[in-house]
């Protein structure tokens, strides 16, 4: 039987690919036209294309100062994204305390990753990027829905435990 709680975590990831696509499409729109205008640019204020093509879109902003802008992990953050969500798709395909784990620390670290985004979005750029607010929701969402699997898994197990 399927679970609640699988189905949102199915459904976050499905989201979070999709605004990453999204992302990598709108920076690479950007980046072959310059008149370009996303959806996401509703105004000055609020331009996703702005930050996507911003030294912050690329690598976080912190790859191409430490291992300069040759190296293979200066890539638009949103085939982090990509990469993030399809392994937190997979994760959830198994049903074991250390898939658990691995889960609650990805989206800890992905949450970690939200906050200096927001940060440098709001205070840096001075911008509001409709995409990457979204995808810090999706984030929170996921870690809260890592700690409920984790310590489901936790309770499974000592369940076990007590049977034996």
């Amino acid at each position: 039987m399927v679970s609640y709680l699988g189905v949102f975590r199915f459904l976050a990831c499905v989201a979070g690919i999709a605004l990453s696509v999204y992302a990598l499409h709108v920076e690479m729109s950007k980046e072959h036209n310059k008149e370009y205008k996303a959806l996401c640019d509703i105004n000055e204020p609020m331009s996703c294309s702005k930050v996507f093509s911003s030294k912050y879109g690329t690598g976080f902003g912190l790859v191409e100062p430490l291992m300069g802008k040759d190296s293979p992990l200066n890539v638009p953050n949103s085939i982090f994204g990509i990469i993030f969500y399809s392994l937190m798709l997979l994760l959830g395909l198994t049903s074991n305390k250390f898939a658990a784990w691995l889960m609650f620390l990805f989206s800890l670290m992905s949450c970690a990753g939200s906050i200096y985004l927001g940060y440098i979005l709001f205070y840096i750029l001075h911008d509001t990027c409709v995409v990457c607010i979204s995808t810090y929701v999706v984030n929170a969402v996921l870690l809260v829905i890592s700690l409920i699997t984790l310590r489901s898994a936790g309770e499974s197990g000592d369940r076990k435990k007590k049977r034996e």
